[in-house]
């Protein structure tokens, strides 16, 4: 066996599967294994960080025991020409005593204490017959409830009957909403036509009184003269008369 495995035994060992299509979250299970009496530490890393959630990324494997990880696939347009590109690395190291700080025993780790174990990553496009066999049974039930309700309404004329007559009821009182307020709009529009008449009325009788106002005071202003005149005259010829009696 080699170091590694003397630590830690992955399953599976070098391949980590996702099947299409990549339309959504694809979740792969790593399982790690601890066959030693030393507690080990793991740390899981991938070159394609934001591609991929992982749950727990790292931890502590008890003597004996074994920890379960869940590497999830994130919705991504597949490309052939990538999947070499998506790799994994689980990293491992025997748990010193007493240790309370894991990023400084990471940050402090020997190159000779560490051990590391690669995974590729293998991408499963679904076949056609695949997807025939993987359709929802959910979807196709519409289609049978569609024959269904189909059948029922053949055999039931009379709710058709009477929702036509339901229709009909509705379009006529549509029709009378729709002829009352054509007949508003008229009436509105009368009534607007009446006030702006009844303004220029008003208009046209303001300027009648104030000229026939200005033709009196004219009037007047030319009578004043000629009643001074006569009243002259008078004072005169009475004045005359006395001294020639």
């Amino acid at each position: 066996m080699s170091k590694l495995e003397q630590i830690l035994i992955l399953d599976p060992p070098s391949d980590l599967k996702f099947k299409g299509p990549f339309t959504d979250v694809v979740t792969t299970n790593l399982k790690l294994r601890n066959p030693s009496d030393r507690k080990v530490c793991f740390k899981v890393k991938t070159t394609a960080p934001r591609r991929y959630c992982v749950r727990p990324n790292s931890g502590v494997i008890e003597p004996g025991a074994s920890v379960t990880i869940s590497v999830m696939l994130q919705p991504f347009d597949y490309d052939p020409n990538e999947k070499s590109k998506h790799k994994f690395m689980v990293q491992t190291i025997f748990a010193p005593h007493n240790i309370t700080d894991f990023e400084a025993m990471w940050k402090d780790a020997k190159p000779e204490d560490l051990m590391d174990s690669k995974l590729r990553c293998v991408f499963e496009l679904p076949s056609e017959n695949d997807k025939v066999n993987d359709i929802d049974p959910t979807k196709a039930a519409p289609v049978l409830n569609t024959s269904k309700a189909e059948s029922t309404l053949g055999t039931k004329p009379s709710s058709l009957s009477l929702d036509d007559a339901e229709m009909r009821k509705l379009m006529e009182e549509c029709k009378r909403l729709q002829f009352e307020m054509s007949k508003l709009v008229d009436e509105n529009r009368q009534l607007k036509d009446e006030g702006v008449r009844m303004r220029k009325a008003q208009r046209s009788d303001n300027m009648v009184s104030n000229t026939g106002a200005m033709v009196r005071k004219e009037t007047s202003s030319k009578s004043l003269p000629s009643l001074l005149v006569v009243i002259a005259a008078i004072f005169i010829g009475f004045f005359l008369g006395k001294f020639v009696l």
